[in-house]
C-alpha cells in the first residue's frame, strides 16, 4: 500500500486499538513500564496505517530486533565500566599503533574496565587482545569486504552482529563510559566526529575522549592542527569544545584521563529541567563556592545547590551526594571543565589536565 492510499482510523477504531494494545501488554509483556511498550506497539500500528513499504517495515523490524539482542547481551555487565576503542582494521600486529592499543586495553582491564570494539582486525583485535576475551565486547558490522570478526571475539557470547551502522553506533555510545580513538581511516574519523558531535550537542552523556598516537606519532597532532585551523579559528566550533578531547602518545596519561574523570564525579541526568550531578563523595563548601563563582556562564538561572535524590531518581544511586543546577545545555566543554575541577579540588599537588 502506498502512503497516499492509506486511510486514517476513526476515533472509535483508535479507542478499540488502544484498548486491545493495553490488554495485550498487560497479558504478555512483563514490564514495569507498560506505557512505553504500548507506545511502541501503537507506533507499529500507525506505520502500517500510514502505508509504509515492505522495505521500510523491514528496516524498523530488523533495527528493533538488533537493539533488543544487543541490550540483552550487555545487560549482565551493566555495572562494569566500559571503554569503546576505535581505530583502523588495517593496522598490522607489528605496528607501534597496534602495540599501543594492546597496552592501553591491558591497562584498562587491570583497572577493572571492559573493552568494546568493532570486532574486526587491526586496532580492534589489539583492543580485545589486551583486554582478553572475558573483558571484551564485539560490536560487528556485516560488510561485503574487508571487515571480518577477529579470532579473539569470534566465538564469544559477547559478540553482537549488526546489519545497520546506526544501530551499531548507538551501542558504541550507549554502553561506553569512555572513548579511545587510535589512528584509522574514514570509519575511525566518522566515529570520532560523531561521538564529539553527540557530546557537544548534549545528545550523548559527557564521557572522556582520548586520542592516542603511538609514541612519537603525529596522526592526532595533524588532526588537531586541522581542527584548530579550519574549525576553531573560523568560528565553526567554540574554544570550549576543545576541552572535550585529550590527545596523548602515552598510555598511562590516557588511562589516568579516564580514571580521574570518575574519581569524585559519578554521573548526571536531567530531572525537571535541572542537571543533577551525582558524586562519589561530597565536595567541600569552599569548592561549591568556587563553582558558583567561576561557572556562572553555564547556568541559566539560580545557582548550584546541594540536593538529595529526587523522586524521579529513586532507583538510580539514591545514596550518592548530589549538586544540581539549571544548565544552559550548550556549554558541554565548560561542563567538562567543571567536572575536572570537582575531581581534582582538594589535591594541592594536582591540577586539572590540560586538554587539546
Amino acid at each position: 500500500m502506498s502512503q497516499s492510499s492509506s486511510t486514517p482510523l476513526t476515533e472509535e477504531q483508535r479507542k478499540a486499538r488502544d484498548s486491545a494494545i493495553s490488554e495485550f501488554v498487560t497479558t504478555y509483556c512483563k514490564t514495569g513500564d507498560p506505557d512505553l511498550y504500548e507506545g511502541m506497539i501503537r507506533t507499529i500500528c500507525r506505520l502500517s496505517v500510514d502505508g509504509a513499504t515492505r522495505a521500510e517495515a523491514k528496516l524498523v523490524e530488523r533495527a528493533l530486533a538488533e537493539l533488543r539482542y544487543a541490550f540483552k547481551t550487555f545487560a549482565p555487565y551493566e555495572h562494569i565500566p566500559k571503554v569503546t576503542i576505535f581505530g583502523s582494521a588495517r593496522t598490522p600486529e607489528n605496528h607501534p599503533e597496534y602495540q599501543q592499543a594492546l597496552k592501553f586495553a591491558e591497562r584498562m582491564r587491570e583497572s577493572n574496565w571492559m573493552v568494546i570494539t568493532g570486532a574486526g582486525d587491526g586496532i580492534m583485535k589489539a583492543g580485545h587482545g589486551g583486554a582478553g576475551a572475558d573483558a571484551s565486547f564485539g560490536v560487528a558490522i556485516r560488510l561485503p569486504f574487508e571487515q571480518k570478526t577477529n579470532a579473539i571475539i569470534a566465538e564469544n557470547k559477547k559478540l553482537v552482529n549488526f546489519r545497520y551502522f546506526f544501530t551499531r553506533k548507538l551501542m558504541f555510545t550507549k554502553e561506553a563510559k569512555a572513548v579511545a580513538l587510535f589512528p584509522g581511516g574514514f570509519g575511525t574519523q566518522d566515529e570520532g566526529f560523531e561521538v564529539l558531535t553527540l557530546i557537544q550537542t548534549g545528545k550523548a552523556i559527557l564521557v572522556p575522549i582520548v586520542l592516542l598516537d603511538a609514541p612519537g606519532g603525529t596522526y592526532w597532532q595533524h588532526w588537531r592542527t586541522y581542527v584548530k585551523a579550519e574549525l576553531l579559528h573560523t568560528g565553526m566550533i567554540s574554544p570550549e569544545d576543545m576541552n572535550l578531547i585529550k590527545l596523548t602518545d602515552d598510555v598511562e596519561v590516557a588511562v589516568q584521563e579516564i580514571l580521574t574523570f570518575y574519581k569524585r564525579f559519578h554521573s548526571y541526568r536531567y530531572v525537571r529541567d535541572r542537571l543533577v550531578i551525582r558524586l562519589n563523595e561530597p565536595i567541600s563548601d569552599p569548592a561549591l563556592a568556587h563553582i558558583r563563582e567561576h561557572f556562572t556562564d553555564i547556568i541559566e538561572s539560580g545557582t548550584v545547590e546541594r540536593i538529595s535524590a529526587m523522586d524521579e531518581e529513586r532507583d538510580d544511586v539514591p545514596e550518592k551526594p548530589r549538586i544540581a543546577m539549571y544548565f544552559n545545555r550548550r556549554s558541554h566543554g565548560r561542563l567538562r571543565q567543571m567536572i575536572n575541577y570537582i575531581n581534582t579540588v582538594g589535591e594541592p599537588s594536582v591540577t586539572p589536565a590540560a586538554h587539546a
